[in-house]
């Protein structure tokens, strides 16, 4: 008999595309489980900061990744609660800090490796959204469906300071446009695993839509394939923000 994989959708996109915002309310909306392969990163970043490990030590950081204490802890209402041993740093990971630094440990081929059963292990019933950069060329290659969301520096960093601004954090939009510039280009020129869209993906620009229209479309490729059930699209209304990693 042979076993059916778990279905996969595979969200990709630079920083700030909003993959994270939009893969979440797409798996609630399905029903499936979630998985944030940038928080898996952040997290690790942290543990590094936390036992002292340079960004550069890739033997140490393969190790720390390997035996990383992290667990993922579902809510109703909103993201998952994340745990690093035994501390919840659901916020504190989401800094620019711990951002900038996760995308230089992700450009380590050791890293990406000790940390690939880990995102895979989330593929469970009834389903699986995930949200990364190299989920659709790397990490779930079978996907189902492949999206890759773009979006211009300019509208990234305007909702990423509208973000920060909400938060309380005073920022200056020119030096997020500049970070996001740096961080894309170290994401494309990695020599592991580059920031790309799939040869199968289909390429969404966010620029000019709302979070719900980025969705609508999402689900409506969804309705395309016949290797998914009709019964995924269950209609509900949703308000929210861009949340811009």
């Amino acid at each position: 008999m042979i076993h059916q994989k778990e279905p996969v959708i595979t969200i990709d996109g630079a920083s700030g595309t909003g993959k994270g915002t939009v893969s979440q309310l797409l798996a609630k909306r399905l029903g499936w489980k979630f998985l944030d392969s940038g928080a898996l990163y952040r997290v690790l970043a942290l543990a590094a900061q936390k036992h002292s490990v340079a960004l550069d030590n890739e033997k140490a950081l393969e190790v720390l990744a390997e035996h990383l204490d992290v667990q993922f802890i579902a809510q109703e209402s909103t993201a998952s609660q994340i745990i690093l041993e035994g501390e919840d740093v659901t916020e504190t990971i989401r800094t620019e800090k711990m951002g900038n630094a996760a995308s230089i440990v992700a450009a380590l081929s050791g890293v990406r490796a000790a940390l690939l059963s880990r995102q895979r292990a989330f593929r469970e019933a009834p389903g699986l959204v995930a949200d990364g950069r190299d989920m659709g060329t790397v990490v779930f290659p079978d996907a189902e469906l492949k999206i890759f969301l773009t979006a211009s520096p300019e509208e990234r960093a305007l909702r990423r300071y509208n973000q920060l601004k909400e938060r309380g954090i005073s920022v200056t939009l020119g030096d997020l446009i500049e970070e996001l510039r740096e961080r894309d280009k170290r994401d494309k020129e990695r020599a592991v695993a580059p920031l790309k869209p799939a040869e199968d993906a289909i390429s969404v620009n966010t620029d000019h839509l709302s979070i719900e229209q980025v969705v609508e479309r999402i689900l409506f490729e969804i309705k395309q394939k016949k290797a998914f059930p009709a019964t995924l699209t269950p209609a509900i209304e949703f308000a929210g923000t861009w949340i811009a990693e």
